[in-house]
């Protein structure tokens, strides 16, 4: 992947102006051929992680019973409508993510949270593996106080599992979601279009045990 390996968050007189337009995208989705942007039934509620480089991430939760639709995407910063080079500048304040819309009904917020949790390294703040910079850093963006509050539960529960084991606090980012901006069409199911593609495998093999 792309980038400048930045460690640290722009100041707010550096960050990039972006631009009015957000970018075009499919109007299917490549696996399933479900819409990427609505709009979703009413039963459908929509979840936001950021676990390193979204390629593989996306491809996580498409695989998933119950998710009707996925995209790859930026949030968390304040650049609007970004570039995947502007994102990588680490003038934006993004980092990459993937949007998640399911079912509640056959696929529960936890069992995304699980997922989230185990196949990404939440302990290493500014990167993923390899991959280096702020784009990389874990992330949870919520849509609802329920969320908010499952994410931040399931943070203790996790870190009470990594403790023992000797790895560091958990840096995910945990915060209601403000603006989510499409990824540009190459990177919408990216390894669904290139199976053998880049795909970062940075976690930290324990298992998440749910909040019961």
């Amino acid at each position: 992947m792309f980038g400048t390996e930045s460690v640290e968050m722009p100041a707010v007189d550096d960050i990039l102006p972006g631009r009015d337009t957000p970018v075009e995208v499919p109007s299917a989705h490549f696996i399933n051929g479900n819409s990427l942007e609505g709009p979703f039934a009413d039963e459908l509620e929509v979840a936001v992680f950021g676990m390193g480089c979204f390629w593989g991430a996306e491809r996580r939760f498409w695989q998933l019973p119950g998710v009707h639709t996925t995209s790859a995407g930026y949030a968390g910063g304040l650049t609007p409508n970004p570039s995947y080079e502007e994102v990588c500048s680490g003038r934006t304040g993004h980092t990459e993510v993937v949007m998640v819309v399911y079912d509640p009904s056959q696929v529960s917020y936890d069992s995304l949270l699980k997922v989230f949790w185990e196949t990404h390294d939440p302990t290493t703040g500014y990167r993923q593996g390899n991959d280096v910079g702020t784009q990389y850093r874990s992330a949870v963006y919520t849509t609802s106080d329920e969320q908010l509050d499952q994410a931040k539960r399931s943070q203790d529960v996790y870190q009470a599992e990594l403790t023992p084991l000797g790895f560091p606090a958990i840096t995910t980012e945990i915060k209601p979601l403000e603006e989510y901006y499409f990824a540009e069409d190459y990177h919408q199911q990216y390894l669904g279009k290139n199976p053998h593609g880049y795909d970062c495998h940075a976690n930290t093999g324990i298992v998440y045990p749910g909040l019961g």
